[in-house]
């Protein structure tokens, strides 16, 4: 039988249809089955490099981690404090506040700061959300594989349970026909 005979009986008997009518990821598996080679895979190699991450995602991913940290809310915040010290209505008077109380300027660097920083947490949310369908689409390959390997091994103890019961059966009719034999002669 060839591979692709082996891989067409394969798919009739274990997903009930024909390997032609079965998607990407389910060939990939039924492949892998008949050749007797592993599914697992990693993210890069099921990613095939083709969508290597650019500078900017690189860099998006990496605002994304700083800015959704407590270090960085932590700073910030001393960061604002200390704004808001400098600018208080006491330094107002003493003409040393460059930003006085309502704090204009610090408003429009924070809504500046929302305005970069917002798209690029989305940028990084996307890349992950697609790593994220990766390896879920990855983890499908594995639990579908794992679970046909175990109905394949429900089919062979199957048989092995069936060849057994026939030798007990062909025993108990042989010893039947024996004592059949002993009865028939007294």
């Amino acid at each position: 039988m060839n591979s692709d005979e082996r891989m067409s009986d394969l798919s009739l008997r274990l997903l009930g249809c024909a390997y032609d009518e079965l998607d990407r990821a389910e060939q990939r598996v039924i492949r892998s089955i008949a050749e007797r080679s592993p599914t697992s895979q990693s993210i890069g190699e099921a990613d095939d490099g083709a969508t290597r991450p650019s500078f900017g995602e690189r860099l998006a991913d990496r605002v994304a981690a700083v800015g959704g940290s407590w270090r960085f809310i932590i700073a910030f915040s001393c960061v604002l404090f200390v704004w808001m010290l400098i600018n208080s209505k006491a330094l107002d008077r003493l003409g040393l506040a460059f930003d006085p109380y309502p704090f204009i300027f610090l408003n429009l660097m924070l809504s500046m700061l929302a305005a970069v920083q917002a798209p690029v947490i989305m940028m990084s949310q996307n890349r992950q959300a697609a790593k994220d369908r990766l390896t879920e689409k990855l983890d499908y390959e594995i639990n579908l594989r794992a679970e046909l390997e175990i109905m394949r091994l429900h089919e062979k103890i199957d048989q092995m349970r069936i060849a057994e019961l026939m030798d007990k059966v062909d025993a108990l009719a042989e010893r039947l026909d024996t004592h059949l034999r002993g009865v028939g002669r007294s």
